[in-house]
């Protein structure tokens, strides 16, 4: 990049910052406003959360959370904030005390896509440091977005309903009014009263023991302080069994044995490869609850438990690298966060980086480049999707009035590994080995900006001694790989395990080629995949030949949710109209948003009234993030 570009490229950071700050009233040179993230309306610059206790009944009836927060709020300056102001969206309250003294307070008009945000008066403020204690008493209410509730007839077994918690964006102060941003941290102390078994992002205290039907009081505790975003719980007829010697898996009980046969091979090993990477894992146990199929993502990185979707239990063992993921996300996300989800791709591209060096540490080295022309194809249509030139697929996204879950795509986790695989690349592996646990160190219980890693980054290799790489690092350019949109340079990938995938593709664009079941025979679930998603490349093949494509290789039969997602996506190219009904049938069946939104977006182009037909009869079984975000995408 040119000097002027670049400097044309500083002024318009600056100038986005600034807009940032003014647009919510504060001076850009007022650190204790505490602005750095635009999503949120909270003054957490002035009051700091330190512990929250949340004390809860879950009320499957009126699907409703009852009861009350306490946040213990540290003053960040001294007596001249009087007000404390937190995120909250569709919560009802009832009460407010500040020091165990009722107080003054306000639900502002709300406003989409933040909420309300409850105003409390504290009439003499507080010393710098000094610890308020404000307990809100409330409910949740049906528009609440963290939530999702199940009739008995969606689950599994039918006998008793479910609930479980998404708050990952800005959900979590649609549960409880609180600093709903990934820039404040606290520890959590958790009580739940339910008819059912709980579960939630702590580690469990007390006995534990069940009846179903009979109330109980379920206790918690998170000591490591953790984001509002990671608030979590889950409540149903579960049950669990060991996947190793510090992780359980916990889900139906119909279910339970296939879950742990599919688990338990792969998870310590995944554990012990990723604390030699980093360093030891911080948070004492690692649990997976497999969720039901209305889960709208592969896996939330919950602490403790890892809230999963079932698509990972294919019967083949082929899916479970997800867990290697949200296992590498208690470095990435947990432990050391993004401070805005401008910044998302600091959770996201690391975690990715991790996941992959996860996997080529089991299945060999060529599995990370292998896994890598997977992402790259992904991230491919995720710019295709919004645009080469669409603000959205930068690295650094601005978030001024917008909601965070308009902008989640693969950009942040694709386009953050590549910027990650091209610093791993540019100062030597070894090098690049020395700064990951420097960097997890430094960070650990904090929160971090893309500028603030850039400096982590370059101080760490200017003082590491080696004068070569400490000149490679100041070629970086810096502004250009935050701020440019589109895809990123595209490495030479090892092709080793991709080679016999795009041969097979190459043979499939003569329309005369007779497909045999033995053309794939050796390959693994992630290779077909591959092979599947070359073919999308080129031009749409005939609707015979998409059939012929599914039956010779027997793809509309497989349990492998991604198998069958990737196939469906080639038929409704085709105009394949067998396939219609089968993609419809498959939307009744599964809501994580990676297969539901191409589908509905896929199969409304080639028809459009079984495409809302279908979403009409589903709606109420999809979680509201899923649902909201397929309505954006059908226009209705």
């Amino acid at each position: 990049m040119s000097w002027f570009s670049l400097r044309v490229g500083l002024l318009r950071s600056t100038n986005r910052i600034i807009t940032s700050y003014a647009r919510r009233g504060f001076a850009t040179i007022n650190t204790m406003a505490g602005t750095r993230d635009p999503t949120t309306l909270s003054n957490y610059g002035a009051w700091r959360t330190r512990h929250t206790t949340a004390n809860f009944n879950i009320d499957f009836e009126n699907k409703r959370l009852k009861g009350s927060v306490v946040l213990q709020l540290e003053s960040q300056t001294d007596k001249e904030s009087k007000e404390i102001i937190l995120d909250s969206r569709f919560v009802n309250v009832s009460s407010v005390n500040v020091n165990d003294t009722a107080s003054k307070w306000e639900l502002k008009p709300h406003s989409d896509p933040f909420g309300a945000p409850l105003h409390v008066q504290v009439p003499d403020g507080a010393a710098k440091g000094e610890i308020v204690h404000l307990a809100i008493e409330l409910e949740t209410t049906s528009k609440c977005t963290a939530l999702q509730w199940l009739t008995p007839a969606q689950t599994s077994n039918k006998k008793h309903p479910y609930m479980f918690s998404q708050c990952q964006a800005i959900n979590a102060r649609s549960i409880f009014p609180c600093q709903d941003t990934p820039d404040v941290k606290s520890t959590i102390s958790f009580k739940f009263t339910s008819t059912l078994p709980v579960v939630a992002s702590g580690v469990a205290v007390g006995d534990h023991t069940a009846t179903p039907g009979v109330e109980k009081v379920y206790e918690f505790e998170q000591k490591v302080p953790i984001p509002s975003y990671l608030f979590a719980v889950a409540s149903g007829d579960i049950v669990a069994a060991p996947i190793g010697s510090r992780s359980k898996v916990v889900t139906g009980p119909n279910e339970l044995k296939g879950c742990q046969w599919e688990l338990e091979r792969d998870m310590e090993k995944f554990l012990e490869i990723a604390e030699s990477i980093v360093f030891p894992y911080k948070w004492g146990e690692y649990n997976v609850l497999v969720l039901p199929p209305s889960f709208p993502y592969g896996g939330m990185e919950n602490p403790i438990y890892t809230f999963a979707t079932p698509t990972i239990i294919s019967g083949d063992r082929q899916n479970v690298d997800v867990i290697a993921h949200e296992l590498a996300h208690s470095w990435s996300g947990n432990l050391v966060s993004n401070a805005s989800w401008e910044h998302f791709w600091l959770n996201e591209g690391w975690t990715v980086y991790l996941e992959r060096r996860i996997e080529a540490a089991v299945h060999g080295e060529p599995q990370f480049d292998f896994s890598s022309i997977i992402g790259w194809k992904a991230l491919e249509d995720a710019v295709a999707h919004f645009g080469a030139d669409h603000e959205y697929t930068k690295l650094i996204i601005s978030h001024d009035n917008v909601d965070p879950e308009d902008v989640y795509s693969t950009v942040a986790y694709e386009k953050g590994f590549h910027f990650l695989y091209y610093l791993d690349r540019l100062v030597g592996r070894d090098n690049f080995n020395k700064f990951i646990p420097h960097y997890f160190t430094k960070w650990a219980g904090k929160s971090l900006d893309s500028f603030e890693f850039r400096d982590t980054f370059v101080d760490f290799f200017n003082n590491l001694g080696d004068e070569e790489v400490k000149q490679k690092v100041a070629t970086i350019d810096w502004e250009g790989r935050f701020y440019t949109p589109g895809l990123p340079p595209k490495p030479e990938f090892d092709t080793t395990l991709a080679g016999q995938c795009y041969e097979l593709a190459e043979k499939w664009k003569d329309a005369s080629y007779v497909p045999n079941a033995k053309d794939i025979e050796s390959f693994s679930s992630n290779q077909k995949i591959v092979f599947l998603e070359k073919l999308q490349q080129y031009e749409p093949l005939s609707s015979e030949r998409a059939q012929l494509l599914g039956s010779a290789y027997d793809l509309l039969n497989t349990q492998n949710v991604e198998l069958k997602f990737a196939y469906l996506q080639i038929a409704l190219k085709a105009n394949d109209s067998t396939s219609y009904q089968t993609t419809a049938d498959l939307l009744g069946k599964v809501g994580r948003m990676k297969f539901v939104r191409p589908l509905f977006r896929s199969l409304s182009k080639v028809d459009r009234s079984l495409a809302l037909e279908t979403f009409a009869k589903n709606k109420d079984f999809y979680h509201p993030i899923c649902r909201g975000m397929v309505e954006k995408d059908l226009g209705v």
